[in-house]
């Protein structure tokens, strides 16, 4: 897990860097719109479009990312359960019990 944080750093300064650009073509866009030169405008607001379709794209494809990375390790701990359960059925049950009357507790002290 300590190996996941350097990943997820990454990502946000990642993040940053492509909303930070996507920001400066805009401011870029408004400025060019002041002088009201049209193939400026043009130009920019192309630019601008393309920005705003990487970034988008980068951020889809980033929350695929992290959605994928969340679901294997979901999976990975209920294999882990499932086969400590099939290791130690006593133990489960005796655990599950607890639980069970912990609950049982709490329920009936209302």
């Amino acid at each position: 897990m300590a190996n996941r944080t350097p990943n997820i750093d990454a990502s946000t300064d990642q993040l940053k860097s492509d909303l930070e650009h996507l920001t400066n073509t805009l401011e870029e866009l408004v400025n060019a719109t002041a002088d009201d030169s049209r193939s400026n405008i043009k130009e920019m607001r192309q630019r601008a479009e393309q920005r705003l379709k990487d970034t988008r794209a980068n951020l889809e494809a980033r929350g695929e990312r992290l959605y994928g990375n969340a679901r294997d390790n979901v999976r990975e701990q209920a294999d882990a359960c499932d086969k400590y359960v099939h290791a130690n059925p006593w133990t489960s049950i005796g655990i599950g019990a607890g639980v069970g009357v912990v609950i049982g507790m709490l329920i009936g002290r209302r």
